[in-house]
C-alpha cells in the first residue's frame, strides 16, 4: 500500500479505536512529580523555575483580576509545548496538526474570556465593537467589521498553530525523504540536504516552542481587553 506525505496526520488507531487520546495524556507523565523530601531533585527544582518563568511571562501584562488565570494558562502553555515537541520524535504522531483539536482549545478559552468581559464590564466590552469618533455613516460597517474580527479569533488561533505545525512536519519529511533518494546516486548533493534537514529540524524546535507561546499569549491578551 502507497502511503502519502499527508498520512503521518492522521489519528493512529488500535482495534478500531483512536489513540490520540493516549498522545495527549502521555506527556504528562513525562513530568517529575514533586516527592516529600525538603530537599528536591534537580530535575524538579528546573520544573519548577521553569513554570514560575512562564507563569511570570503570561501574568505580566494581565491585570490583577486575570491572575486566576494563571493555573489554566499555564497547563495549556506546558501541555502544548510538550506536545509539539515530541511530535518531532521518530515514529510519533503531533495531536495539535489536528486542526480539530486545536479549535476545540481554542474555542471554549476564548468564549470564555469573552463571557468574562461581558458579565463583569458589558459596556466597555462592546464598546470594542465602535471605536470613538467614528463617523455616522460608517458605523454599521464597522460593527459589522469589528464582529467579524472578533468571530475569527478562535478560527485564527487554531489554523495558526495547525499550519505552521504541519508546514513543519512536511518540510522535515520532504527532505528526509529526497535525502535518502540521493545518497545512492549523488551523495554529495545528499550530505548538503541532510545539512539543511538538521537545520531545519533546529528551526522546527523553535517553532513549536513559540507556537505554544504564541497560542497561549494570544488567549492571555484576549483576556486583558475583558477585565
Amino acid at each position: 500500500m502507497n502511503l502519502s506525505f499527508f498520512d503521518q496526520f492522521s489519528s493512529p488507531t488500535f482495534l478500531g479505536i483512536p489513540l490520540i487520546l493516549i498522545s495527549m495524556t502521555f506527556p504528562a507523565l513525562l513530568l517529575p512529580s514533586p516527592g516529600n523530601r525538603w530537599i528536591t531533585s534537580r530535575l524538579s527544582t528546573l520544573q519548577l523555575w521553569f513554570i514560575n518563568l512562564v507563569t511570570k511571562q503570561l501574568m505580566m501584562p494581565l491585570h490583577n483580576k486575570g491572575h486566576k488565570w494563571a493555573l489554566i494558562l499555564t497547563s495549556l502553555m506546558i501541555f502544548l509545548l510538550l506536545i509539539n515537541l515530541l511530535g518531532l520524535l521518530p515514529y510519533t504522531f503531533t495531536p495539535t496538526t489536528q486542526l480539530s483539536m486545536n479549535l476545540a482549545l481554542a474555542f471554549p478559552l476564548w468564549l470564555a474570556t469573552l463571557l468574562t468581559g461581558l458579565r463583569n464590564k458589558p459596556s466597555a466590552s462592546l464598546g470594542h465593537l465602535l471605536p470613538e469618533g467614528t463617523p455616522t455613516p460608517l458605523i454599521p460597517a464597522l460593527i459589522m467589521i469589528e464582529t467579524t474580527s472578533l468571530l475569527i479569533r478562535p478560527l485564527a488561533l487554531g489554523v495558526r498553530l495547525t499550519a505552521n505545525l504541519t508546514a513543519g512536519h512536511l518540510l522535515i519529511q520532504l527532505i528526509s525523504t529526497a535525502t535518502m533518494a540521493l545518497f545512492s546516486t549523488m551523495p554529495a548533493v545528499s550530505m548538503l540536504a541532510l545539512l539543511v534537514l538538521l537545520l531545519l529540524t533546529i528551526l522546527e524546535v523553535a517553532v513549536a516552542m513559540i507556537q505554544a507561546y504564541v497560542f497561549v499569549l494570544l488567549l492571555s491578551l484576549y483576556l486583558q481587553e475583558n477585565i
